[in-house]
């Protein structure tokens, strides 16, 4: 597609470049310009930062990693080797929240445990778009394979644990298997809240995770076609080697962490790179996290979701978030200032 580019100098250093249907607009800032900066932990930002600073390879990135391992203070280290970068792609910033699941299930099916988690076949990595949900469980395209990882006692929550991404199973014997992202069949996202609100069932501020459960399984009929409407379909690996304290596998293989972690779209903010959070709502957070993470919804240059932990507890308040405000991404100095283009003479 034809792209089109444009240049804009006001109130910081700004620059507009994008394809035709969405420009997106790059603007840095200064650190007094981050609402709430002075407050936050940045030591707690810096350690998570920190585990997986080792794996950026660029040369930009990789300066500033040596320097990490100084044990400097760690506000001074983002403020001389950073600078904040405002990236907008023309849509409204929007913060959701997600988390580690725990199901029930076993290594072995049984009349209790019917569902089961897959690994990812070879076939499906060498094609771009495989088989849909549909055709993969109504045909049976992965039955007898054995490519079971383990059976679970809920079709719904493990659609839900495709969603996250990783989870927990806990076994009957009390042991737990932990399972993390292992691939999808190239299929594109498609949000069921969504198409529940396209049907005229609910209205957009009355969706959540656990409304969209129960409503599913009142209407299982219904309910299963719901699901049908997403054809992404997930595949999982065992991950058990990670210890129980420590959070899931992100897209870096490293665990993310409770509320300083974020997954975010990959083509505007750099794995890796420190995040500034300013999220509105009911309850405001002003935070520096660590883009660590991607998921299948989380799309555009303002679209961030929250890392909130383990468990039930930590699903409902991920579940309830759904708020507006602003994020900033810090890059080292020369890559903020490298996206500055030349003045025009």
């Amino acid at each position: 597609m034809k792209q089109t580019v444009a240049v804009i100098l006001c109130a910081g250093l700004t620059l507009m470049t994008a394809p035709a249907q969405a420009e997106t607009r790059v603007t840095v800032l200064s650190f007094d310009q981050l609402e709430g900066w002075e407050a936050d932990d940045h030591a707690a930002a810096f350690e998570v930062f920190r585990n997986t600073c080792a794996d950026l390879d660029d040369p930009d990135w990789q300066s500033v990693c040596a320097y990490a391992t100084s044990n400097p203070d760690p506000r001074a280290f983002f403020e001389l080797l950073f600078r904040p970068v405002l990236i907008e792609d023309g849509n409204d910033a929007l913060f959701t929240g997600y988390f580690e699941p725990e199901l029930n299930g076993a290594r072995s099916p049984s009349e209790k445990y019917r569902y089961p988690l897959h690994k990812m076949p070879p076939e499906a990595r060498e094609v771009d778009k495989w088989y849909s949900r549909r055709t993969l469980l109504e045909e049976g395209k992965l039955a007898g394979r054995g490519l079971e990882i383990a059976w679970v006692d809920d079709p719904v929550e493990l659609f839900f644990l495709q969603i996250q991404g990783s989870g927990r199973v806990n076994l009957p014997d009390g042991s737990k298997l932990r399972v993390g992202y292992g691939g999808k069949n190239g299929h594109e996202y498609r949000s069921i809240g969504k198409e529940l609100v396209r049907q005229g069932i609910f209205q957009p501020h009355q969706v959540s995770a656990q409304v969209i459960k129960n409503w599913v399984r009142r209407n299982p009929l219904e309910g299963r076609e719901l699901l049908y409407h997403n054809p992404s379909y997930v595949f999982f690996r065992e991950v058990s080697e990670v210890p129980a304290h420590l959070g899931p596998l992100g897209a870096m293989n490293r665990s993310v962490t409770t509320l300083r972690t974020i997954a975010v779209d990959p083509a505007f903010v750099p794995l890796g790179a420190p995040v500034w959070i300013e999220k509105d709502g009911k309850d405001p957070m002003r935070r520096l996290m660590i883009a660590q993470d991607t998921g299948s919804a989380i799309k555009g240059a303002q679209r961030a979701d929250i890392f909130f932990g383990t468990g039930d507890e930590a699903g409902r308040a991920a579940g309830r978030l759904k708020d507006p405000g602003r994020m900033v991404v810090l890059l080292p100095i020369q890559r903020a200032y490298a996206m500055v283009p030349e003045p025009v003479e």
